[in-house]
């Protein structure tokens, strides 16, 4: 009888473990990424390794992220999102901008799940309490890797390569979104910011991700009389096309020194890393998500890559740090009106679309205090303004 009952506490007590541990597994906060590429994509890749970084530094398990790559800007997302959610994500977190309507689609669906946009500009306006834009303030890594530039550009002026005259940067773009304007105008106020008679010129793709478009826009640019290029593009176009070319690049979303020896400078990167692990720990401890989230140097979420001293001029990573230390601390205001002029004109005001609308209506004050509030008043980019110094060469406004 004995063996009988103690069988029996046995059996009970496996399964009460059993029943414990499908109430753990099931407590499991689970995470979507959805990526409009996969890791060809430098800016996709971007995302995943940043998610993959975040596992690591939470332990989570495996199984507690589903990566869905290769998801159109279509009513492929909302797909997407509805099987993570049939799946038991309770996280869901896409990366382009053209996912956003998709999103904001199935946020309104399953309202217990938190929906989180990269660079979507629509979330202070839904006013879902579900629905959440994130950003980082890239523009700060740009002004720094354009520092980088400028510095190289002086060494080819003091070797007598280039007249100063010459210093032309070439820059690979997207499209004309704010997102991408800021990014070269960052650049080009860090480059500028160390060699004076610094120009640029633009060259739009059309396109996030082509390869063929980003090579034949840099060699154009190459041909035109540009010195160093830099981009907003997702490939290994540009990169490539400069390392056969022998002219000094500067690359987005990570290092290209391994494919580019002899002309990678430097990269600047957003590390989405901070932000997943902000937004996994909000839902864990029942916070509020942010409506619209960003981080920059001071907070890690924008980092540089190692410079390549092969390719950049003596005393960059000296120079670069310092910058990076007084952007940290407030010291430089990237978009200080006293470095640029529009039209000749220095601004005092300017009406930007952050309440964001398909004609890109003027809404908002963003001068103030005697610089442009970029990523203040919304998490994504609203600089928008075409500044002195700056050419574009073709105009690509929509997808």
């Amino acid at each position: 009888m004995k063996k009988i009952m103690v069988l029996i506490l046995c059996v009970v007590a496996a399964l009460s473990l059993a029943a414990c541990g499908k109430e753990e597994e099931t407590g499991k906060i689970k995470i979507g990424l959805i990526c409009l590429h996969d890791e060809n994509s430098t800016y996709d890749k971007n995302f995943i390794d940043a998610m993959k970084e975040m596992q690591k530094n939470l332990g989570l398990s495996e199984d507690q992220v589903i990566y869905k790559t290769n998801v159109d800007e279509s009513n492929v997302c909302y797909d997407a999102c509805k099987d993570l959610v049939d799946r038991g994500c309770t996280i869901i977190i896409a990366d382009s901008f053209g996912h956003e309507d998709y999103l904001i689609q199935a946020a309104k669906q399953f309202k217990d799940v938190q929906f989180c946009h990269a660079t979507g500009t629509k979330a202070h306006t839904e006013n879902l309490p579900n629905f959440h834009n994130a950003f980082a303030n890239i523009y700060e890594g740009r002004y720094a890797a354009g520092v980088a530039a400028g510095l190289k550009l002086n060494q080819m002026i003091e070797e007598g390569k280039i007249t100063a005259e010459q210093a032309v940067m070439g820059y690979v773009g997207a499209f004309t979104y704010a997102e991408v304007i800021s990014g070269y105008t960052s650049f080009y106020l860090g480059a500028k910011s160390v060699c004076p008679s610094v120009t640029m010129k633009v060259q739009f793709t059309g396109s996030w991700y082509n390869e063929g478009f980003e090579k034949e826009a840099a060699n154009a640019l190459i041909s035109q009389g540009c010195v160093l290029i830099s981009q907003h593009a997702d490939s290994m176009g540009a990169p490539t096309a400069c390392e056969t070319a022998g002219v000094p690049n500067v690359s987005y979303n990570g290092s290209t020194v391994s494919a580019c020896p002899n002309t990678f400078i430097v990269s600047s990167r957003i590390n989405w890393a901070k932000y997943y692990e902000y937004v996994y720990n909000c839902v864990k401890e029942g916070k509020e998500i942010a409506v619209d989230w960003t981080g920059g140097f001071a907070e890690g979420s924008v980092e540089l890559s190692a410079i390549n001293e092969k390719a950049a001029a003596p005393g960059t990573k000296e120079k670069v740090d310092a910058v990076v230390a007084d952007l940290k601390a407030g010291k430089i205001k990237v978009f200080d009106t006293n470095t640029f002029t529009v039209e000749g004109k220095k601004l005092d005001s300017y009406k930007a679309d952050v309440d964001y609308d398909k004609n890109f209506t003027p809404d908002t004050e963003v001068i103030s205090d005697g610089y442009f509030h970029e990523s203040e008043k919304r998490s994504a980019p609203a600089f928008d303004l075409q500044i002195d110094g700056i050419t574009l060469l073709n105009v690509n406004f929509g997808e």
